[in-house]
């Protein structure tokens, strides 16, 4: 008789870890917006918990939505972006509040112009402390990466793909990259063009700071700097620097670089963007990344000349979700790279999506896949799953 109590009592004990453990694993969303003292959204924000690198970033509409556990209940939700103020409450008194809203207040700057080096001794000084600035070290980065195609100013392709990179950060080229799950829209485009390569690829060349060998690598001791404003992060100065091309009259590159550490939280060249935030480390890692593009005449085929192929235009753009700097969880399996993101064999997993941490649609990806799905009347889940078998 007593052994078979002693047996419900350890089979109940065991139950009742599983479950705490179960509830201490359950997903729990965080959502808002953040805005500024004027009741406009604020793109692009850092948003999440710093210590965890658990977090996103705020989308161009201002919105953001990512995924904690019960255990982060007691962390600090952190909001930074240049310009404004830091923004820190617990995570459970932001789950209290009525209105899921976060107000940034603009931090007032005005830089003594006597104190600041030259524009061009910023960029220098950037560059050589870049290693020491960033993430340099072995790690991992997932992220979500999504690609959308129109002509004449309307939705006609879109695909999502989850991705991981083994990275070292800006200092370095493009390490390994997997592309892990994949989802895509059928393809309404009259010009199916088919990349040579994944455009992630993009997220590295057009970027100023990487090396790369690419027709987008510039030589930044060769370009000319001026000094066109100030900005702030995180209590540090920042000088907003743009530098021209002087071979090419309408290439520009605007650099957010701190005052006193020179590291780079920010950069604008052309269609790109690149936004970097804190690291538990202190280092800086890539937080957001955008791209807009169109296609030259003489890379269009000679006979679509004069066809709508000519008003093909691309968007993509990259939430960093997750920075993995343990070893023992770095393992990356190549694929997907050198492939069109569009055309990647890989089945459709409905329940890896229904879980991903997935930014709000914004008003841009709301028109694009409302006109998706008007085109044939098919809804968007239901053509994942019929061209993604």
């Amino acid at each position: 008789m007593k052994k078979i109590i002693y047996t419900c009592i350890v089979v109940f004990t065991c139950c009742l870890i599983g479950a705490l453990n179960l509830n201490a694993q359950q997903k729990i969303e965080i959502s808002g917006i953040v805005l500024d003292e004027f009741n406009e959204p604020v793109p692009y924000v850092a948003v999440g918990i710093v210590e965890k690198y658990i977090g996103t970033a705020s989308t161009e509409d201002g919105t953001f939505s990512f995924l904690v556990t019960a255990a982060e209940m007691q962390d600090s939700l952190s909001v930074s972006s240049l310009g404004y103020d830091p923004f820190k409450i617990k995570v459970a008194d932001y789950l209290k509040l009525e209105k899921k809203e976060i107000v940034l207040k603009e931090t007032v700057t005005e830089l003594n112009e006597i104190t600041l080096l030259s524009p061009k001794d910023y960029i220098l000084n950037a560059i050589k402390a870049l290693k020491d600035n960033t993430l340099s070290q072995p790690h991992k980065i997932e992220l979500l990466y999504r690609r959308a195609a129109e002509e004449e100013g309307k939705a006609k392709f879109f695909v999502e793909n989850y991705i991981k990179i083994r990275d070292r950060g800006a200092a370095y080229p493009m390490g390994i990259v997997e592309v892990e799950a994949a989802r895509k829209s059928a393809d309404y485009r009259y010009w199916k063009r088919k990349q040579w390569r994944h455009s992630i690829h993009d997220m590295f060349d057009v970027n100023p700071l990487r090396p790369n060998s690419s027709q987008h690598a510039r030589n930044l001791k060769k370009l000319t700097y001026k000094k066109i404003g100030d900005s702030s992060y995180e209590g540090e100065d920042v000088v907003i620097i743009e530098a021209r091309n002087p071979k090419i009259d309408w290439e520009k590159i605007k650099f957010y670089i701190g005052v006193d550490t020179y590291k780079v939280y920010r950069i604008e060249r052309g269609g790109s963007l690149f936004v970097y935030k804190k690291h538990k480390t202190g280092k800086m890692v890539l937080s957001y990344f955008k791209n807009e593009w169109r296609f030259p005449k003489h890379q269009i085929p000679t006979e679509l000349h004069g066809t709508i192929a000519e008003t093909l235009r691309y968007k993509t753009e990259a939430f960093i979700l997750e920075v993995e700097t343990n070893k023992k969880k770095m393992r990356v399996v190549p694929y997907g790279v050198e492939t069109d993101m569009g055309v990647l064999d890989l089945k459709y997993d409905a329940n890896f999506w229904k879980n991903l941490s997935i930014p709000p649609d914004t008003k841009f990806y709301k028109r694009i896949k409302n006109e998706l799905e008007g085109l044939f009347g098919v809804s968007l889940e239901k053509q994942y799953q019929i061209v993604n078998e």
